[in-house]
């Protein structure tokens, strides 16, 4: 049931032993923010757990929480799930488990930040559904629960009146999206002015860096390889020119590379470029000029590997997304 109009949202977040700091903080500190910027107590948070008392995160500070028992009692509007390495503990709690599936039903809206995914969807709450989690878990994730759609590369998704977002930081794009939701965009824009954050990073950006994609699934065979190409995107980049670099013929170039990081050299450069005009544009370089220094070759070019690749076009990202001047 949502709250009266002018009475605060609670917000609930469930702690359990070895969570992410961070992934509670972060959220709740924005709500906090916001209430106060609102200059009404928009939102009051509160921090729940199995047995109530203080409770010990991952990185040894202990939080004050709220026995589950008094939850009822708190009639929540939203529930937030973090993560961190006692999740799949917690997952395997079936007072948790049971506890969520229940108020989830009651709520106006559930989800989680980072790892707290796999604390969700052992409740079946994602079953279905299209959810995220932090990149180097997604694919852990999408095997122990087959039934959710798992898309690895969202800050975060809304599916429903369910949320999941990437790692760490990402519940704070989390917790801007849902006050932007609840109180407006301008709201929610000073709030993130207030907590020095990027304001406008939304669910459709990419959690991380291609290069930081290529280094996490190579075993370092082509880290100077990448360093190359990354200083020279405008270069000539078939597979021919990559494999000489590399002292290897084309063809067995081509085979060790896709072995090591999972794509075809060509998709590697293409992302690699795209990462990069992206970077471009966000610091409001001309759109002919980024076609040209990174590759693409002309604007006309830049523009179909943005559609493609993202949905939009040059010009658009552009205005979402550049800093300010």
């Amino acid at each position: 049931m949502p709250p009266a109009p002018d009475a605060p949202r609670t917000i609930a977040f469930l702690a359990f032993d070895g969570f992410q700091l961070l992934d509670i903080t972060g959220p709740l500190q924005t709500f906090a923010t916001a209430s106060e910027l609102a200059g009404t107590p928009a939102y009051r948070t509160i921090v729940l757990s199995r047995c109530g008392g203080l409770v010990a995160s991952s990185s040894g500070l202990r939080l004050d929480t709220t026995p589950l028992r008094q939850a009822a009692r708190l009639r929540a509007d939203t529930l937030i799930m973090p993560g961190g390495p006692g999740v799949h503990a917690a997952a395997r709690d079936s007072v948790h488990v049971r506890w969520l599936r229940r108020q989830a039903g009651r709520v106006r809206r559930a989800g989680s930040v980072c790892t707290g995914a796999f604390l969700v969807a052992a409740a079946g709450l994602l079953d279905g559904k299209r959810a995220t989690t932090h990149w180097k878990e997604c694919a852990r994730l999408a095997q122990a629960f087959p039934a959710v759609q798992v898309e690895p590369d969202a800050i975060f998704i809304r599916d429903g009146s369910l949320f999941t977002s990437a790692g760490v930081t990402a519940g704070i794009d989390l917790a801007l999206a849902l006050v932007e939701e609840d109180l407006g965009r301008g709201l929610a824009m000073r709030t993130a002015r207030h907590l020095v954050v990027y304001a406008r990073r939304t669910g459709g950006q990419s959690q991380y860096s291609e290069t930081l994609r290529l280094q996490s699934t190579d075993d370092g065979t082509f880290d100077e390889l990448h360093r190359w190409i990354a200083a020279n995107l405008d270069a000539d980049l078939s597979v021919q020119v990559l494999a000489e670099r590399a002292g290897m013929s084309p063809r067995h170039f081509a085979r060790v590379y896709r072995a090591r990081t999972g794509m075809t050299p060509a998709r590697a450069v293409a992302r690699l470029r795209l990462e990069a005009a992206r970077q471009r544009l966000e610091e409001k370089d001309r759109i002919e000029a980024v076609a040209r220094n990174v590759g693409f070759g002309d604007p006309g070019s830049l523009r179909r590997a943005f559609r493609r690749h993202l949905g939009v076009a040059p010009r658009t990202y552009r205005a979402g997304f550049a800093s300010p001047s």
